[in-house]
């Protein structure tokens, strides 16, 4: 708390005002931070500039904002309660493309790289000048809005199609597409294995990519694993996913 106090009187010491509000598009800013009043700071700042602003005290609140509320970007602090904001950036990754912006205190490079190729979008570092904070947002949000106006998420991978927004997934039987039924943790596991369909990914990989909520145990992944063969089964779908004796699983077999 005492570093957070002295970061927070840095910030009100070194910040200059920001200019009106620009006619922003009112994109929605989700604040993930578990220092309220550095929250504070930020959601004046982002409001100011046009924006709008939800707040998330701990890691499992802003995943569940996050699926609620669909925000535009998430700005993430590192250190969360109840679940760090590198288990809640995979979270975010694999429901799909909201920009993310990291914050954290460790200024240190490999911190930084570990952010990076985990998905985020960018990376500040405390303490900050929450003018900055705002510019970045504004920046990523202009870059990414204008991506994501030219295409649609589907992913296809032979015989899957895989919408990653609506989270939807279909299989082609015969050049007729049928809709799977799949629970959020088999849509996932279908999801990881079809980005790489031809990778083998063990049982502990895909249990951190896909059930990070918890600390279930490696076989749990086997069990969701045969409910979702079991369904493409019963449209007459075999093999998939392929069993791999002592490693893993991947999409295809032999293919």
């Amino acid at each position: 708390m005492e570093n957070a106090k002295s970061f927070i009187g840095l910030l009100m010491a070194t910040t200059t005002p920001l200019p009106s509000p620009p006619s922003a598009s009112q994109a929605l800013v989700l604040i993930a931070e578990d220092e309220p009043e550095i929250a504070d700071i930020l959601q004046a700042y982002l409001r100011r500039a046009g924006l709008r602003t939800v707040y998330a005290e701990d890691g499992r609140k802003a995943l569940n904002m996050h699926l609620s509320m669909k925000p535009d970007i998430v700005l993430l602090d590192v250190k969360m309660p109840k679940m760090d904001g590198w288990k809640v950036l995979s979270e975010i990754r694999h429901r799909g493309g909201t920009p993310v912006i990291m914050l954290t205190a460790m200024d240190q490079d490999i911190d930084k790289l570990m952010g990076l190729r985990s998905g985020a979008d960018d990376y500040v570092v405390k303490p900050f000048n929450p003018a900055e904070v705002v510019a970045r947002t504004q920046a990523v949000l202009r870059r990414t809005m204008a991506d994501e106006s030219r295409q649609v998420r589907v992913l296809r991978v032979a015989p899957f199609e895989i919408d990653l927004d609506q989270h939807e997934a279909c299989v082609q039987v015969e050049e007729e597409l049928h809709s799977l039924s799949l629970t959020l943790t088999e849509f996932r596991l279908l999801t990881h294995l079809a980005r790489s369909p031809k990778k083998v990914c063990t049982r502990a990989e895909l249990l951190a990519a896909c059930l990070p909520e918890g600390d279930a145990l490696e076989r749990t992944v086997d069990s969701h694993i045969s409910k979702l063969r079991k369904k493409l089964e019963e449209l007459g779908v075999k093999g998939i996913p392929a069993g791999i004796r002592g490693v893993g699983y991947r999409l295809w077999g032999t293919q």
